[in-house]
């Protein structure tokens, strides 16, 4: 979608609406006080001029000084009082626009289908959720208060020049067109240079993350050079592209700061020269030369907030690309409400393909499933093994066919209700950096010490928990790297049958535990699950061959489905693989 133009700005703005109108007193309030700065800001000037007309025909005393500078420090303590309350207002008011922008962005993230992400960058996610959304804060935090400085501060400075001289004020004002002209030209070329800069922090971003996720790999290859130099690269083209930026903006704000320099040489002079001639009196000219000070900022300001809302609008776009993103797989409009699951499961002639140029991952795979049995999945490297998983709690939708759970289409029920009638254990587990105790209790956090512990050692993994010093409280680090291969498998496993669900999909889950092990597990695994609908897939023939129905794939069709006593009467790739791993695990016995 393109959202570069006006309409994809527009339609990005609508983003911050439902936070501003949350917050619409507040930020009345906000500016409110910030008017009223402006204002007593303005008095200052004022008292100045009294000041030195007194001082120039000699006709004040100390009484009458000190009161003046009374008067200045009574405006400077209600300056900074009504100073808190905006800051207090506008600036919070922009840090819950950012709080709720970044939760959106989140929360929406999380309904996106499983394919997105194959396809997404995570350090693009991450400057999305952090770079973009600072942006964005600030340009409605510190450029709506730079907005209000340049229209409020800026009109009645204005207005108190014209009131002193108007002749004056116009000569003073001349460089103004100029300054609008500038910025017109300009913050065209700023909007795109914004998103092409901020495009190069994300690669940034999931490069040093890479680097860091990946760094036992870098080390064990010495590639750490390489990717130094490779991060060296990225640096360099997002310095090369933020130079590209400052050299507009570098011609930007100069420009702004001659043409207010240049307002202020024509009143040195022109303004001078009237004070001589007695055509204003030396206070109104000092007062004059303090509001055209004062007016300095606010045509500064201008470009503040130009860059500042370039700058934010180039990343509400941004993150409104992902926003408007619809899930591949998505809640019915009418889904069936669901009671109770038994976890009944048919595939009907199912056909799966992973995107239109790919080639078939599933071809009319049909099988049905009934409550309690156990189905076990075999076959060679890529035959669609995972993907079949991967349908039955919906995480792709089926190209062809459909799969039905207790008779109802999955595409017809809640993804919520679904999935929580459905445990997975994936392929690679992952693993969170916490505790042990928070991974296992990930999908039941209220889970007993009892569940637990007789979940663990359904896994095998309480032995190893329990010689552990913290026991379920150790801390395990990213991705679970303080355990082995087998340990995280064990662990992910325990997870899934610590949630007492109807259906239970193990993906391959043993693959780094022994074989030994790993029998021992899937003995207590089929008595621990004796009523659950159990998918299990696996390389090993022994670890499926106890189950009801098998099925054996085949460059993602079926080539065999039955009992291991029928298919072992066929000869065929499973009988094949039975014999020659009966044999590998003989020789490994032998050789012991």
């Amino acid at each position: 979608m393109k959202t570069g133009g006006k309409g994809g700005s527009i339609r990005s703005y609508r983003l911050v609406k439902p936070y501003l109108v949350e917050k619409w007193g507040v930020i009345l309030l906000g500016l409110f006080s910030l008017c009223l700065v402006d204002m007593l800001q303005l008095f200052v000037p004022r008292i100045i001029k009294w000041v030195v007309d007194d001082l120039t025909v000699r006709s004040t005393s100390g009484s009458r000084l000190f009161e003046y500078a009374a008067y200045i420090v009574g405006v400077a303590l209600c300056i900074g009082l009504f100073r808190f309350f905006w800051r207090r207002c506008l600036i919070g008011t922009s840090r819950r626009v950012e709080e709720g922008l970044r939760n959106q962005l989140f929360s929406h993230i999380q309904t996106l289908s499983v394919s997105y992400f194959d396809k997404t960058k995570t350090g693009d996610l991450m400057a999305h959720a952090t770079n973009d959304v600072q942006h964005v804060r600030m340009a409605f935090g510190m450029g709506m208060v730079a907005l209000t400085d340049a229209i409020v501060l800026g009109f009645a400075a204005v207005g108190f020049m014209l009131y002193i001289n108007v002749e004056l004020t116009l000569l003073a004002l001349l460089p103004m067109p100029v300054i609008a002209v500038l910025a017109r030209i300009i913050t065209r070329r700023m909007h795109h240079l914004y998103k092409e800069a901020q495009a190069s922090f994300a690669e940034l971003t999931e490069t040093v993350r890479e680097g860091f996720a990946g760094i036992r790999v870098v080390k064990a290859y010495n590639r750490e050079q390489n990717e130094a130099m490779r991060l060296s690269a990225m640096s360099k083209d997002y310095v090369s592209r933020n130079l590209r930026l400052i050299r507009v903006t570098g011609a930007f704000f100069p420009g702004m700061v001659f043409f207010s320099n240049l307002s202020v040489a024509i009143v040195l002079y022109l303004g001078g020269r009237q004070a001589i001639n007695l055509t204003i009196t030396p206070g109104d000219f000092v007062a004059f030369i303090s509001y055209l000070g004062l007016l300095t900022w606010p045509m500064m300001a201008m470009g503040w907030v130009i860059n500042l809302i370039q700058r934010g609008a180039a990343s509400l776009d941004r993150i409104n690309v992902i926003l408007e993103t619809k899930p591949d797989v998505a809640d019915p409009r009418d889904p069936i409400p669901m009671t109770r699951v038994n976890g009944d499961i048919v595939f009907d002639q199912v056909g799966f393909r992973y995107g239109l140029a790919l080639a078939q991952a599933l071809t009319d795979v049909s099988f049905r499933l009934n409550a309690g049995q156990t189905l076990g999945v075999v076959g060679p490297t890529g035959c669609g093994k995972t993907t079949l998983c991967h349908l039955i709690p919906r995480l792709f939708d089926v190209t062809e066919g459909s799969v039905l759970i207790d008779g109802m289409d999955v595409r017809r029920m809640s993804l919520k209700a679904l999935r929580a009638n459905v445990a997975v254990v994936p392929q690679t587990p992952f693993l969170f950096s916490g505790t042990i105790r928070e991974n296992l209790c990930f999908g039941n956090e209220h889970a007993s010490e009892a569940a637990m512990a007789s979940a663990c050692e359904a896994a095998q993994f309480y032995e190893t928990i329990i010689a552990l010093p913290d026991r379920f409280d150790t801390v395990i680090g990213e991705k679970g790297v303080t355990l082995s291969g087998g340990q995280r498998q064990r662990l992910a496993l325990a997870r899934a049958l610590l949630v007492d669900t109807p259906i239970l999909v193990l993906d391959d889950p043993l693959s780094q535990v022994d074989t030994e092990t790993a029998a021992g597990i899937l003995a207590h695994v089929r008595k621990l699950c004796g009523h659950r609908t159990t998918v299990i897939v696996s390389h090993r023939i022994s670890h499926v061959r106890h189950a009801d129905i098998i099925l054996v794939l085949e460059n993602g069709k079926t080539s065999g489905l039955g009992t291991h006593e029928e298919l072992m009467a066929v000869q065929g790739f499973y009988s094949k693989m039975y014999r020659w791993q009966e044999i590998e695990a003989g020789f490994a016995q032998t050789n012991g």
